[in-house]
């Protein structure tokens, strides 16, 4: 049903948990694409002997890079991108079969709503790693769990009906490793006329944080906050909060507005609106000045 990208760099035990999660919890067979980089600790072997598809750099090739391979590959109309280091619960793909079948049109960004235990949507322990990871209390526990369906969700895991995903061409490969790369998706989709960016409530994930992504002290780093100014001429904050009236952090919390349809354009009759945008004006002419 669904074409499940999952970009992962060394991180095979985070990644095995994410797919027997898929493979558990799901109500229909989906298509799960992996992108290898590297594969030095046995990831390359594992999906090979589990029959996954996948496609392989020697080399970190980067999220966006390496999402955009293994999504060429896939071979139905939905494109479902996944950290490697999620655990789908239960009903997933049933809550999102749902509310894909209530849309008008293929113009939408659909996600989930992640718990963390030190984060997130919804702050819960359910393990800090996999190996303290405790499956059995989130699968008792997950249900109780209430959440709002979300506004403005620039979030993984996020589903884009492959019609979009090519109409912008996936992620832009200037924002490699990965770092702004989701909110410069979300503003190619708006430029395209999508006006739906829901989160869904009931669509759970858990996430480990990429702890093991933020371990490796060798990974270099973008500046996805300037790229994604170089570009668009605006902040990535900007953005978010003004067209998306999307979450923010509060105590590390992601504190989200209920969702309450489609978006419009942004209140240019705000005096913050002009403000904040004068803000971003000068410090694109002050990175163009020093670049």
């Amino acid at each position: 049903m669904f074409s499940i990208i999952i970009p992962t760099f060394n991180n095979l035990d985070y990644l095995k948990i994410c797919i027997n999660s898929i493979k558990k919890n799901s109500k229909y067979s989906h298509e799960i694409i992996i992108h290898i980089n590297e594969g030095t600790d046995g990831t390359l072997s594992y999906v090979k002997e589990n029959n996954l598809k996948y496609t392989y750099t020697k080399d970190n090739s980067g999220l966006c890079t390496g999402t955009n391979l293994a999504a060429s590959k896939a071979s139905t109309n939905y494109i479902l991108y996944s950290h490697d280091d999620m655990y789908f619960c239960p009903y997933w793909d049933t809550i999102l079969e749902k509310e894909i079948k209530s849309q008008e049109s293929n113009a939408y960004y659909i996600s989930g709503t992640m718990i963390e235990k030190n984060g997130g949507h919804i702050k819960l322990d359910y393990g800090n790693t996999f190996e303290d990871f405790d499956e059995e209390k989130l699968l008792n526990e997950y249900q109780d769990i209430k959440f709002i369906n979300h506004q403005g969700t620039h979030w993984a895991p996020h589903l884009i009906h492959k019609e979009y995903w090519n109409k912008v061409g996936g992620f832009s490969e200037e924002f490699n490793p990965g770092i702004g790369s989701d909110p410069d998706l979300n503003m190619k989709l708006w430029k395209s006329g999508v006006r739906v960016f829901k989160g869904l409530g009931d669509f759970k994930v858990y996430h480990f944080g990429s702890l093991v992504l933020r371990k490796k002290k060798n990974l270099t780093r973008n500046k996805g906050s300037k790229t994604f100014l170089k570009k668009w001429g605006i902040t990535p904050s900007f953005f978010v909060k003004y067209y998306l009236n999307g979450g923010k952090f509060v105590n590390g919390i992601i504190s989200c507005k209920e969702f309450d349809g489609p978006l419009s354009e942004p209140n240019t009759k705000s005096i913050k609106y002009w403000f904040d945008l004068i803000k971003c004006k000068i410090s694109y002419s002050y990175l163009n000045i020093t670049k």
